[in-house]
């Protein structure tokens, strides 16, 4: 299938076709399962264990001139989400491209959070390869590193951390915690995760879901955009983690934690994600706000875009620089190897997969 023919089928909001998965887990996830081993010492114990085999750093050009400290700064984490299924694995190793991709900034004064989601097929500046593409293609080409480092261009704010997951994650959480409450929007009929044609079958209106049926309800293209979409997988987190936060959902600490170390790859350290505890412990719960970015459809080259509207750029850069408490010309760039001396590439060239 040419890159016309995939590009014409995403665009086509009513026509079948294959579906992509998203990102949906991110660090919070890990907060809440910290917040509650915090009272537990075998607990603390596991998450250690379990976060350390995550553990990989990546050398990028990073935008602050010395490396942050969570105990202390306003960070900011990109969450990548990409389909490393078994059968994809087979086909592209490595090489594939990130299906969803969020960014997250902390203030630590307000214990507050924003969440930015960045449509795939957005139309951006790629630095490894000096050239504009769609920001999904950048993990395809460089992994973890060339994505920060072109997220680092778009927003011109420094990203601190990555984290990187899969949608086995998503599943394994979501039943740890017996499912989550989700509003969904319409009915719909959609393929499970192993890509069996309408499998699952959904009805309106508030419910409790299973990790399939959430899947399903997160990755669905056929009802509306891309950019309804992240904002469909922003409610979705957030009710993971009022499930997650609860108090009947303490004793599942240990399962939530197991289910996304084994399959999570992140930069930060057992110490950096304990420095996030207070986040998910403040009186009036965890205070998220979300953003999306405005933009067109667009051809170019026969080949369909998302291009970015450069007001809601412009805007989205001021709120999320304002919540970091930079400036507006951040810091110059130095190599940060997030106390790592080894670089590490993961994937080196695009695919569309």
């Amino acid at each position: 299938m040419s890159e016309l023919q995939r590009s014409n089928r995403s665009n086509q909001k009513k026509k079948g076709r294959k579906k992509r998965i998203f990102m949906w887990i991110f660090v919070p996830i890990l907060i809440v399962a910290l917040s509650g081993a915090a009272y537990a010492t075998v607990l603390l114990k596991k998450a250690e264990s379990v976060v350390s085999k995550s553990y990989k750093p990546v050398k990028t050009v990073s935008k602050r001139p010395v490396q942050v400290n969570p105990d202390l700064d306003n960070i900011s984490i990109l969450l990548i989400g990409v389909d490393e299924s078994k059968s994809r694995a087979k086909q592209y190793g490595e090489a594939i491209r990130s299906d969803a991709l969020l960014v997250a900034t902390f203030n630590k004064k307000e214990k507050s959070v924003k969440l930015l989601s960045i449509p795939r097929d957005s139309y951006v500046y790629i630095p490894g390869k000096n050239k504009k593409d769609k920001i999904t293609h950048a993990h395809a080409f460089g992994g973890p590193k060339m994505t920060i480092e072109t997220v680092q261009e778009l927003l011109d704010i420094p990203i601190d951390y990555y984290v990187k997951v899969n949608f086995y994650a998503f599943m394994d959480v979501v039943n740890a915690l017996d499912g989550i409450d989700v509003d969904v929007p319409y009915a719909l009929s959609e393929q499970d995760s192993e890509d069996h044609p309408n499998a699952i079958n959904l009805k309106p209106g508030m419910q409790t879901l299973n990790g399939e049926e959430a899947l399903a309800l997160a990755r669905t293209r056929h009802h509306d955009t891309d950019v309804m979409r992240g904002m469909r997988q922003q409610e979705i987190i957030k009710a993971l983690m009022k499930k997650a936060l609860s108090l009947q959902s303490i004793s599942k600490h240990t399962d939530i934690i197991e289910a996304v170390g084994d399959n999570m790859q992140t930069n930060m350290s057992f110490n950096d994600m304990k420095s996030l505890i207070d986040y998910g412990l403040t009186g009036n719960g965890l205070n998220i706000e979300t953003l999306n970015l405005k933009g067109d459809d667009a051809y170019i080259n026969k080949i369909y875009y998302y291009k970015l509207d450069e007001q809601s750029l412009k805007e989205t850069k001021t709120i999320l620089k304002t919540h970091l408490e930079i400036g507006s010309n951040t810091a110059n760039a130095s190599l940060n190897d997030t106390n790592s001396s080894t670089e590490t590439d993961d994937e080196t060239s695009s695919n569309e997969n």
